[in-house]
């Protein structure tokens, strides 16, 4: 076989000859201490040249991080080129509350939300009851959203039924009511079953979805940790992962070592399904996400050599 037909090669020539340059995103969390903010901010510093179509930063459960959120989109506005899409909820907050954060976002020069329901304070995956007062779920949040001022707006994408949905079709409901409330791009929840995502968007697209659907790569170096993330949202992890990382709790480099292969080679079965969108769970953490960007050709733009000296 010729090396440049391995199910690498068609990606990472991604960007060079005239193929296409893939578009990425990185979605990262609001800090809890100074150190951790001090180690976002590198992870956004180093994953800033790569230019990606914007970053995302997350709400915690019950929307116990709104105020950190909010500072920290508002400081990649003022400190960066990036394009940051500030995460919402609706949870714990009436709908007067909710409107006032998303003007205030708007008036900080946020063009972008993200508009998820939410989880219940510290129940990640538990049953979520709205308050009276508040939007019931993040189709109401999505129009009101786009009530407020022409946000771009991103909503939550599941190819395993959402625990609560009960099954796949009522999903695809859901996803087309977020749509007619005015939701402009889906992301969707990591993944590892390949083949079960691309029969999802099959059916996603025959029920008349239109808009980017945009899939979500977790870069994984500890699957103990993995389980405990996926268990409560429904997201199954398949075998073949699972043998993957057993026996190396203590080998943490060959965890990264195999972490990048398999979001790479993931990310190339995608690009040889048509998918040039990527969104990468960074965990705020750079390297994993930038060494495969760097396979998947998508890199910092050339520095222009400095003129010689007359």
């Amino acid at each position: 076989m010729n090396p440049s037909d391995t199910a690498l090669g068609p990606v990472a020539r991604a960007g060079v000859g005239g193929a296409p340059r893939p578009r990425v995103s990185f979605e990262f969390s609001p800090p809890k201490t100074p150190e951790a903010e001090d180690s976002l901010w590198e992870a956004i510093r180093r994953l800033e040249p790569l230019q990606p179509s914007f970053v995302s930063v997350t709400y915690g459960a019950g929307g116990s991080t709104r105020d950190r959120t909010h500072r920290t989109v508002v400081r990649m506005v003022q400190e960066t080129a990036l394009k940051p899409a500030a995460h919402l909820t609706c949870v714990e907050a009436a709908r007067e509350e909710v409107d006032e954060v998303i003007r205030d976002y708007w008036a900080a020069g946020i063009r972008h939300v993200v508009a998820l329901r939410g989880d219940p304070p510290g129940q990640i995956g538990g049953r979520y009851a709205p308050r009276p007062d508040g939007y019931n779920n993040a189709t109401e949040l999505t129009a009101a959203i786009r009530a407020v001022a022409p946000f771009e707006v991103s909503v939550g994408v599941y190819p395993h039924a959402h625990p609560e949905s009960g099954s796949l079709e009522r999903d695809i409901e859901v996803l087309k009511a977020k749509v007619d409330a005015g939701a402009t791009r889906g992301i969707t929840n990591f993944f590892f079953d390949l083949d079960n995502f691309l029969r999802f968007m099959d059916r996603v697209r025959k029920a008349g979805v239109t808009i980017p659907i945009v899939p979500g790569i977790m870069p994984v170096t500890n699957f103990k940790s993995l389980k405990r993330m996926a268990g409560p949202i429904g997201v199954p992890l398949p075998n073949w992962l699972a043998n993957l990382f057993e026996g190396l709790d203590q080998d943490p480099e060959t965890r990264r070592l195999i972490a990048a292969s398999v979001a790479s080679e993931m990310c190339a079965r995608l690009a040889e399904e048509g998918f040039r969108d990527f969104h990468f769970y960074t965990l705020n953490r750079a390297e994993l996400t930038y060494a495969i960007c760097r396979v998947l050709g998508v890199r910092e733009s050339p520095k222009e050599p400095k003129e010689a000296a007359a």
